[in-house]
């Protein structure tokens, strides 16, 4: 038995444990007791006690509590998803914990002086979309973890109470290896944050926010010029000669940068500085920059092994075109709105990306195999022409901003479109649809999508047959994401055979009733049916529903507006 634990301690992969704890009884106990880390897709799914009894040795937990629609704003405020409960079970079971990865969760300041009152060599906290907390609760982090390794908040709603949290880390502390605070909208004490970037001589990623400024910058970079990853705050504002050639040498002394991000609202004049750096970056996020085409076209070739580039839609098509030419090992590309509540175009008067940009990259990077793409307007030949380039996706999300818009050329359905993609890209795991669809788009994805594990959907379809064929079709199918559809009764109990294989469903505003998810829930009991109807008028309708397996059993902790089934 005791073998058998070593030899699994080398498997990193949750999935591969997860195969050899199913071969035999010895395999299974084995796995169990040299499990350390533990992957939690969905937070109701199993109980902290249930986790506790089968894993008794955990040292890191990583955590998923929201549905990703909740990034859309359709999940209402106090839905759940609160780690505390899970932290009051760990303290007893598991205090040798050392890393906690929490997304879309609700954390209070009590959990984290829960947190560092019970794990005393607690290394690693990572908060994503997370909730409930401020910069009280940071202090105590700070204060209180002696060995912490990682601090990484991002895209957190939380209370910035005052910029000086970063001052309670003690003076004896030198253990940091990744600070990021990207997403802070207030200024932080930069006294602080320079001395403690000045102790930490193991810091491999530092991205701070938009209130450090070029100056401030400079100075980081000169204690640290051992970074792997970087997020600069404000990219703009005025130098003067010295300042600008100090700032120049310091980017050239960063000899190991392979991730830059930041450069909030970056000038034109002070991107050339950069240039240094980027020998070796492998992934650069620009969606805080907003650069233009002409400053893309400059940048790129500085950047020879780029496999990953996030932009906004203000580089246009000409931005794009500069990847395809520049970028040849590129191997994901994500384009962002610049904003996707105007309909007036983007800043400076452009007219953001169209399907030329995206058959320009996919001429030039036929390693692209993962893209999400956010544009104005696409035709069925484009995409056909995308995928004929690149027959390597894996991830294909296509957002064209406009719901239900037709090929724009011959006014036709992007039916054929979304065929090329699912009948090409047979390694195809995510899929996101757009554009004006019928229910022959869900015909293709269920004849020819056979690896599809998420899939997403938003104002398309023309009955249920659609998501029929999508139940019936795609064996490997995971997560359904589905909003704005007409997909009714007949569409959610097709599923039937199929939920308890999955490890979510979730539909808003679809023509789905209550009866429907009753009788659901009835039919399979091991699932959880949760609908969610914020309008008290009509208890007929289910406005939301969500569906999810569970060895929990109903959660415990639903607010009134959810009705558990």
């Amino acid at each position: 038995m005791k073998a058998l634990e070593h030899v699994f301690v080398t498997l990193k992969s949750h999935k591969d444990r997860s195969c050899v704890s199913l071969v035999c009884k010895d395999w299974y106990e084995a796995e169990r007791k040299s499990r350390t880390h533990v992957f939690i897709g969905n937070c109701y799914s199993v109980s902290p006690e249930i986790l506790i009894k089968r894993f008794p040795n955990i040292k890191s937990v990583t955590l998923k509590g929201k549905p990703r629609f909740s990034d859309f704003n359709l999940v209402p405020p106090n839905w759940g998803a609160d780690i505390h409960p899970w932290l009051v079970a760990f303290a007893s079971a598991y205090p040798f914990l050392q890393e906690l990865r929490l997304k879309r969760m609700v954390v209070t300041d009590e959990s984290l002086e829960l947190l560092v009152q019970s794990f005393p060599n607690f290394k690693a906290l990572s908060l994503v979309s997370c909730e409930g907390f401020s910069t009280d609760g940071l202090e105590l982090l700070a204060t209180h973890c002696k060995n912490l390794t990682e601090l990484d908040v991002q895209e957190n709603s939380f209370e910035d109470l005052e910029g000086s949290w970063l001052s309670y880390f003690p003076e004896t502390f030198t253990s940091l290896e990744v600070l990021n605070f990207a997403n802070m909208q207030t200024e932080v004490s930069f006294a602080a944050l320079e001395q403690l970037v000045a102790r930490c001589k193991s810091l491999k990623v530092l991205k701070v926010n938009k209130s450090v400024t070029l100056e401030q910058l400079q100075s980081l970079l000169v204690q640290a010029p051992q970074l792997v990853e970087l997020g600069t705050g404000s990219f703009s504002g005025d130098l003067t000669a010295q300042q600008h050639t100090e700032l120049a040498d310091a980017f050239d002394n960063c000899k190991n940068l392979q991730t830059l991000s930041g450069l909030w609202d970056a000038a034109s004049i002070y991107i050339p500085l950069l240039y240094p750096a980027c020998a070796n970056l492998t992934f650069l996020n620009l969606t805080d920059a907003a650069l233009q085409s002409e400053d893309l076209a400059k940048l790129l070739p500085n950047c020879p092994h780029l496999r990953r580039l996030w932009v906004v839609d203000t580089v246009e098509d000409e931005g794009l075109e500069a990847v395809g030419s520049t970028c040849p090992l590129l191997e994901e590309l994500r384009v962002f709105p610049s904003d996707p509540f105007d309909e007036d175009g983007i800043p400076g008067g452009g007219s953001g990306v169209t399907e030329a940009g995206l058959v320009a990259v996919s001429r030039g990077c036929p390693k692209l195999h993962c893209v999400l793409y956010f544009c104005n307007q696409m035709t069925n030949a484009a995409m056909a022409t995308v995928v004929q380039n690149c027959p390597d996706f894996t991830h294909f999300r296509l957002c064209i901003m406009t719901p239900c818009q037709p090929d724009y050329l011959t006014n036709e359905p992007m039916d054929e479109g979304f065929e090329a993609v699912v009948k090409t890209c047979t390694k195809l795991q995510r899929l996101s649809v757009s554009g004006l669809l019928t229910d022959l788009t869900f015909e293709y994805i269920g004849k020819y999508a056979k690896n599809l594990e998420t899939l997403s959907i938003a104002f398309a379809g023309s009955s249920d047959r659609g998501m029929q064929c999508v139940l019936e079709g795609c064996p490997k199918l995971r997560k359904l994401e589905i909003r704005d559809c007409p997909f009714g009764d007949t569409a959610l109990l097709s599923g039937l055979e199929k939920y308890e294989s999955m490890r979510s469903l979730w539909m808003s505003a679809c023509n789905v009733t209550m009866t429907a998810c009753k009788l659901l829930a009835k039919e399979r009991p091991r699932l959880n049916v949760e609908v969610i109807n914020e309008e008290e008028n009509d208890d007929t309708r289910a406005e939301k529903v969500y569906v999810y397996r569970s060895v929990a059993g109903p959660r415990r902790d639903a607010p009134s507006f959810v009705i558990t089934l």
